[in-house]
């Protein structure tokens, strides 16, 4: 057993490794270009929202509590359509300062939870392959676990979720490496 206080150098590096690598892919690479496409008439769209007057969160088209689903009204509206998951962020100025922080803290509690989990199951001083696999499936699993809920459940394009566990993999590797690279002797 390794004790997660002297995994520190691993869970830090894996955490900025993450964080340059995932600006690599959404800067450089650019494959995420797809994944939101634009409205045909998108001032309409926004005067329309504007005039709700929403506050920053989730709303669904059209909307009826669960015992209501059943209903003819509720069928129609379905049928006709559109049906939409629609997410309002706070307005004011473009500033991706505090999700990048988020971004970089949610690596590292990523990356604490990998600590944790491969210094139960892996003792010091065994070979690199070894830690690199058993950290890898935890960071894939937490980086990329969840990512098929949101296509099962909120309508995210399945081409963009499977861009999504692709650069979870890619992350999880770059995690795996780190502690694989760091591992104590």
């Amino acid at each position: 057993m390794v004790p997660i206080a002297h995994l520190w150098m691993p869970i830090v590096l894996s955490a900025v490794l993450v964080f340059v690598g995932s600006s690599i892919i959404h800067m450089v690479l650019r494959y995420h270009r797809t994944d939101i496409k634009p409205t045909a008439d998108e001032e309409a769209l926004r005067q329309t929202v504007k005039k709700q007057n929403l506050s920053p969160g989730q709303y669904m088209i059209p909307w009826c509590p669960p015992e209501q689903m059943k209903a003819p009204e509720m069928i129609k509206k379905r049928e006709e359509g559109p049906i939409a998951l629609l997410t309002v962020f706070p307005s004011g100025r473009v500033g991706m300062g505090p999700q990048l922080t988020q971004w970089f803290v949610y690596s590292l509690v990523i990356s604490i939870f990998v600590a944790y989990l491969t210094g139960r199951v892996v003792p010091p001083g065994h070979p690199y392959l070894v830690v690199f696999r058993v950290a890898g499936t935890a960071a894939f699993l937490g980086y990329s676990g969840a990512i098929a809920i949101q296509s099962i459940w909120w309508g995210l394009r399945w081409s963009t979720a499977i861009k999504n566990c692709i650069d979870g993999l890619i992350y999880a590797l770059l995690t795996a490496g780190s502690f694989g690279w760091l591992w104590p002797h």
